[in-house]
């Protein structure tokens, strides 16, 4: 046939197909298809692949495709990264989506790092450790053996925990190793706090004492309390030690001289925890910089306004019940924005700024859980049996790990937290080192770590 007689032929055609009903459109395009040879099969699936299955990743602008994979949950992207290598590279390169997804886990974000590469492969790091963290798989455990008498007190700072027994000394031990680097003879420990050059100790013994470590030399002795010494906080800057005693004092005392330069009253029970610490926030009674002095006894959390005026009063007293029915634990938690503490009603979380009470959380059955770390995005809680990670944003346990049957205290600092950062957000670095510690009754101490990731 001649082209233009074809042409002709072709438009007459098209005419009348469009004037077909739907039905007839289909008869007549099997029956084209039943008079086809293999070239024009061939050619057909070529034509119609194109028209059919559209490539909306690759023909849409970037920035468009990037709003439609937002919607998608991160699993669902992971599927599809496998569809094509152009799909794995429009979707590996939407940072914002990985960045999310890192979030919603509980992950640090450094909005700084743009590499969408960097950001996936952390989801993809995150949902590992969750993983583990959920199947109980995230922590592994070890054990200093060193001591010969009951392990009391316990302090943990920079991948060092220091250890005081009542066989009367203190030890320090590298917890990746489990070296001991120290060893020095002290009176019967209820709180230690170091840094690289010395310890500081509370004793049953009614003192306070300061040591050296390469000697083991006794720098200071500060007397004056009438009851054992449950726990001692210091400040180079200030050059200010406080002590918390069963006498129901707290003593601020010359951290260089060992001279005491205040008694604050008003406890009436023993002051099993004192906390000095920075302010975080402003607010008619303190700013940021300034340097607070929490207490706390059984029932009561009192606050003071440290700093360099010594003869302080007591700016508030905080509690969480007015007739003394429910009783406080004695792991206070102090970061200068907010204090929490635990108690059989729940764990309470007070705003500094206002002392008022942001929120009561109760897990199941929290009578017996007591906390060890609380921070933007996960606690740290245990019990009896159990460690327990809670994620604070839906006050859900997420995960668990058990524990051995530990020398049980509830006063003092027997148990302990490590490493505190993680609980701010993971970030895939912050994932490492000592999670928590406890004495034993065989005079061990129990750790336990994270496990490297697999």
């Amino acid at each position: 046939m001649e082209k233009n007689d074809f042409e002709a032929w072709l438009d007459n055609i098209s005419i009348t197909f469009l004037s077909l009903t739907d039905l007839q459109k289909n008869e007549t395009l099997d029956h084209l298809i039943s008079l086809s040879g293999a070239v024009q099969l061939r050619h057909l699936s070529n034509n119609l692949e194109i028209l059919l299955k559209r490539d909306f990743l690759k023909l849409l602008p970037l920035e468009l495709s990037f709003y439609l994979l937002k919607w998608l949950d991160p699993q669902t992207l992971l599927t599809c990264c496998l569809v094509s290598k152009q799909w794995n590279k429009v979707i590996s390169a939407c940072t914002e989506v990985w960045q999310t997804a890192c979030k919603n886990l509980g992950w640090q974000i450094d909005d700084s790092v743009q590499d969408p590469l960097h950001w996936k492969k952390v989801y993809l790091k995150a949902i590992l450790r969750m993983k583990q963290l959920k199947d109980h798989e995230a922590f592994e455990t070890s054990s200093l053996i060193g001591h010969s008498a009951r392990v009391y007190a316990l302090y943990y700072k920079d991948g060092l925990l220091c250890t005081g027994s009542d066989d009367l000394s203190a030890k320090l031990w590298d917890v990746s190793t489990g070296q001991c680097i120290y060893g020095i003879q002290t009176h019967t420990c209820a709180a230690v706090k170091f840094d690289e050059q010395k310890l500081v100790t509370g004793s049953f013994d009614n003192t306070v004492a300061c040591w050296e470590w390469s000697s083991g030399a006794k720098t200071q002795h500060f007397r004056g309390h009438t009851g054992a010494v449950f726990s001692v906080d210091y400040n180079d800057e200030l050059d200010i030690l406080v002590s918390g005693s069963a006498d129901f004092t707290v003593k601020v005392w010359a951290l260089s001289t060992g001279t005491c330069l205040n008694t604050l009253t008003g406890h009436t029970e023993w002051v099993t925890k004192v906390v000095l610490q920075k302010c975080k926030v402003k607010s008619l009674m303190h700013s940021p910089g300034d340097y607070i002095l929490l207490s706390a006894d059984k029932y009561e959390i009192k606050i003071w306004p440290i700093g360099r005026e010594i003869n302080c009063k007591c700016l508030k007293t905080l509690s969480v019940s007015e007739d003394r029915s429910i009783s406080l634990q004695p792991r206070l938690h102090f970061d200068g924005k907010y204090i929490v503490c635990s108690s059989a009603l729940g764990l309470y979380q007070w705003d500094f700024a206002s002392y008022d009470i942001l929120r009561v959380i109760k897990p199941p059955d929290f009578s017996n859980v007591s906390l060890l770390g609380f921070g933007e995005i996960f606690a740290l809680l245990f019990d009896n049996r159990y460690l327990y990670i809670m994620d604070l944003r839906t006050e859900k346990l997420i995960s668990r790990w058990p524990l051995p049957e530990y020398r049980k205290s509830k006063r003092g600092s027997s148990f302990l937290a490590g490493e505190m950062s993680w609980l701010n957000g993971l970030n895939g670095q912050n994932d490492m080192g000592l999670v928590f510690a406890t004495s034993m009754p065989d005079h061990s101490i129990h750790l336990v770590l994270w496990k490297e990731h697999g």
